[in-house]
């Protein structure tokens, strides 16, 4: 082997080396459950079951008494740009999924899952599923950025308290409005009565907002749903040509452009 070849082996794994360390450090090791966090499950408030959400979205307010969603005047701006468009040119007509908060705000079903750790949100739109960690990891210091974002979760009483931060750019806050690098979603679930809940959703975006914007949604449990198979491709009438200009085919469907 020459010197030359020996070096450039030498420098790939030192690379790998420090990927591989760099990688390992946004992961977390989780525990075998035992039969006491098991136990521990019967004793929070049961989220668990497929859940419809109700009246097409919740009612934007402030926390401290009504502001509305407040974009920075650059972010306006963008808005108003991209309002522009046509409905086939949104993110979403190639069948990619909203992302948060998007996904959560969908007019399909959600099953919650809780297990030791974890909370597993299941969403019937797009065959979409978000993790949130309650095992006691905090948020990663580099995150990856993630249609979803990194979540973690704790329970404060009956309230289950999410934080998500690292969300990919093709994500949206709301209709035609992207984020800023260091966008926050806090949310807070809570069972209002024996199959209802509410999820208080705040956004917090340095970049975009200029003020938190909070809403409130309305859940209700159905313990007779299943969740149905969603499959964006098929039948998908949007395609995407080379210039990234969105087109839709309306006698081909599934097929790209003739």
């Amino acid at each position: 082997m020459s010197k030359l070849h020996f070096l450039s082996l030498l420098g790939a794994v030192t690379i790998i080396a420090v990927l591989a360390s760099s990688t390992s450090a946004q992961f977390y090791t989780t525990a075998v459950p035992t039969p006491e966090d098991w136990a521990e499950l019967s004793e929070l408030p049961d989220l668990n079951g497929v859940w419809e959400r109700g009246g097409g979205g919740g009612r934007g307010r402030g926390r401290g008494g009504g502001t509305p969603l407040s974009p920075t005047p650059e972010y306006t701006s963008i808005r108003d740009t991209l309002a522009e468009r046509g409905a086939e040119d949104s993110e979403t007509a190639t069948c990619p999924p909203p992302g948060m908060p998007g996904i959560m705000t969908q007019p399909y079903p959600m099953e919650f899952l809780l297990t030791p750790g974890k909370v597993t949100i299941i969403i019937e739109a797009y065959t979409q599923v978000r993790h949130i960690y309650t095992d006691g990891r905090t948020l990663p210091e580099n995150p990856d950025t993630l249609f979803f974002g990194n979540s973690i979760g704790h329970w404060e009483g009956d309230t289950l308290v999410v934080e998500s931060i690292g969300f990919s750019e093709l994500v949206q806050i709301a209709r035609n409005l992207p984020h800023g690098d260091n966008m926050r979603i806090d949310e807070r679930f809570n069972l209002t009565g024996p199959d209802t809940m509410t999820i208080e959703t705040t956004i917090t975006d340095p970049d975009a907002l200029t003020a938190p914007y909070t809403t409130t949604a309305t859940l209700a449990r159905h313990r007779d749903w299943t969740i149905a198979e969603y499959i964006c491709e098929e039948n998908n009438r949007n395609f995407m040509d080379a210039g990234g200009k969105a087109g839709i085919i309306l006698d081909n469907p599934g097929g790209l452009p003739r």
